[in-house]
């Protein structure tokens, strides 16, 4: 449990400089829209399909390595990566009504989540 802990411990540290250092490219400050996290999560979900995909053939991608890449790197990069993953196997595996309502839950109740963060500080004069 230590060396998972760890392994992912470590990949989240460098998901998340990633991520810093991607908010910080000037070009993205420039527009209103939220370029920027729109395209780290585009690129976390595109590249922890490529590991799940790669970790069918390739055997040094297990263990370890790819909780440390997936959970890790991708999770610190981005959760809207394991959300997007766990969607299109839901599709994959028949269940796609299920996969809309998630997606749909997902969208919905994180903005809300965001207004109820945004209002109990507020409240608590954060």
């Amino acid at each position: 449990m230590f060396l998972q802990c760890m392994a992912v411990g470590a990949g989240g540290f460098i998901g998340s400089v990633f991520r810093y250092l991607m908010g910080m490219i000037p070009a993205f400050s420039k527009v209103s829209f939220p370029l920027h996290t729109l395209i780290i999560n585009i690129a976390g979900a595109v590249i922890i399909g490529m590991l799940v995909k790669a970790s069918q053939s390739w055997d040094f991608l297990s263990g370890h390595t790819l909780l440390l890449l997936k959970v890790g790197v991708c999770g610190g990069f981005t959760t809207f990566s394991t959300f997007a993953l766990e969607s299109a196997e839901m599709i994959e595996s028949g269940k796609t009504m299920q996969s809309l309502i998630y997606v749909s839950a997902s969208v919905v109740l994180c903005i809300a989540g965001v207004y109820i963060g945004k209002y109990i500080a507020s409240l608590i004069q954060i």
